[in-house]
């Protein structure tokens, strides 16, 4: 009897919290409990001798709070940057009890040291291949920022170093970890909105400033290393630190930067590998002398399957200090069915009515990967060898969608991709292949890691 007792008990407790989560949230009392349910299995606990050697690459603002998140699971015992200055602050924010982590500007050192086990890649979008590589060759398992490479041909070399070297990587896509995301995901693909026809991704856009004008080098960094596989160049501020995302020289705009998030998420609810064609308008030019990247752009996916795929740059939300119109379309995912719609981004989740989403899916409905914790999900699969939530292929074939409709703002045609030999076909072939993969300047290319 008080056995019994005992599990109404914790059976009301536990839909207590469910409720209190669901109003929480706004996410449908169902999900909840299954999400819950499942985290209330015993996760493994770690000993003070368990907690794996951690180091990070790239200490700017972004690498230095992936390393903050992942110190709840092991020890950052060294750092590594091309300035000084961010060596300097990251060594100090690490040191923890009385441990000071050792400070690198080369990371080819860093990683061979023994007691480093996994790394944490924080550069620039156009050192995270070789990072990647090299850190796969060393045998460290491997969190990296997104997304996962500067072209298309990257990924394949990074696919192939950390299949071959057995080693662990997590795409730091951090929304496949997030609830909303996940649900939004899981009842498209189960047909709750009938047959899917229309995916519309809404991403800030981007920066047209410019011209800069050069500047002496400050005497903390090394432009060139950090210039890397990039044209070389005098100094400019703006091309480097926060503002390299809107150079294609370094990175591919917000098409790249925020599409890694939200496109990735409408890769994982439309579930092929990537579409068959791709078209765009560039709604705004670069100014000469100025950022390079196309700040104002629409493009439209075609999937095999008839899906459209369209993104959106919008300036209803900026992500860099701007104002958000209060009655604009703010970033997110918007998918269109046969039988209803569904919106989503990181601070809510609608439907057409209520029901789409609080009507639990069947018993044997499709279940996708299930991570509340993306760092910690790393690290989980970093000891048990299971692949992450966003593992290498994910990392790699979601990136190549949002470099595909760069390609596609870049050579303002219309192009074919062709998903299983990852090359461009048909009409303009030719000229969209040429940006699929860079000349990486010597001696910042491939052999710079082997």
């Amino acid at each position: 009897m008080n056995s019994f007792k005992s599990i109404q008990i914790s059976r009301r407790l536990f839909l207590r919290r469910c409720s209190t989560a669901a109003a929480a949230t706004g996410l449908p009392l169902w999900f909840v409990e299954r999400e819950l349910a499942a985290a209330a299995e015993p996760a493994k606990g770690l000993s003070p001798n368990d907690r794996p050697g951690i180091a990070l690459i790239g200490c700017g603002g972004q690498g230095s709070g992936d390393a903050g998140n992942a110190q709840r699971f092991g020890d950052v015992v060294a750092v590594c940057d091309v300035d000084k200055s961010h060596v300097e602050h990251a060594v100090k924010r690490f040191t923890k009890d009385g441990k000071v982590p050792t400070g690198f500007s080369d990371f080819r050192k860093l990683l061979e040291r023994d007691d480093i086990h996994c790394i944490i890649n924080g550069t620039p979008d156009h050192w995270h291949s070789l990072v990647n590589i090299a850190a796969a060759r060393a045998k460290k398992d491997i969190y990296s920022e997104k997304p996962l490479t500067l072209t298309i041909d990257e990924g394949k070399h990074v696919v192939k170093a950390v299949r071959d070297n057995k080693v662990v990587l997590q795409t730091g896509t951090q929304q496949r970890s997030n609830e909303r995301f996940r649900l939004a995901c899981d009842l498209v693909r189960n047909g709750r909105i009938g047959k899917l026809k229309e995916v519309t991704v809404w991403l800030p856009a981007g920066r047209r400033e410019g011209p800069f004008a050069s500047k002496p080098v400050p005497a903390e960094l090394d432009w060139d290393f950090w210039q890397g596989q990039a044209p070389k160049v005098d100094y400019v501020p703006e091309r480097c630190h926060v503002w390299f995302r809107y150079w294609y020289e370094y990175s591919g705009g917000t098409m790249t930067d925020w599409g890694a998030h939200h496109m990735d998420i409408g890769y994982w609810a439309v579930g092929l590998p990537a579409p068959t064609q791709i078209e765009s308008k560039a709604l705004t030019v670069p100014i000469p002398g100025g950022y390079t990247t196309i700040a104002d752009y629409e493009v439209k996916f075609t999937y095999p399957n008839g899906v459209i795929f369209n993104v959106r740059s919008t300036r209803d939300d900026d992500p860099f200090g701007g104002t958000v119109k209060a009655d604009g379309q703010r970033n997110g995912i918007h998918f269109e069915g046969s039988d209803g719609w569904i919106w989503v981004n990181r601070d809510q989740i609608k439907a057409t009515d209520r029901e789409l989403l609080s009507k639990p899916l069947p018993e044997g409905a499709e279940r996708l990967y299930v991570s509340n914790d993306h760092m910690g999900n790393f690290f989980e699969c970093s000891r048990s060898r299971k692949d992450p939530i966003c593992a290498v292929e994910i990392g790699h074939r979601s990136a190549s969608v949002c470099h595909l409709g760069a390609i596609s703002l870049r050579t303002g045609k219309k192009l074919q991709w062709d998903p299983n030999k990852e090359v461009f076909v048909g009409e303009h072939a030719a000229e969209a292949n040429s940006f699929a993969a860079r000349e990486m300047r010597k001696p910042y290319d491939y052999s710079f890691v082997s």
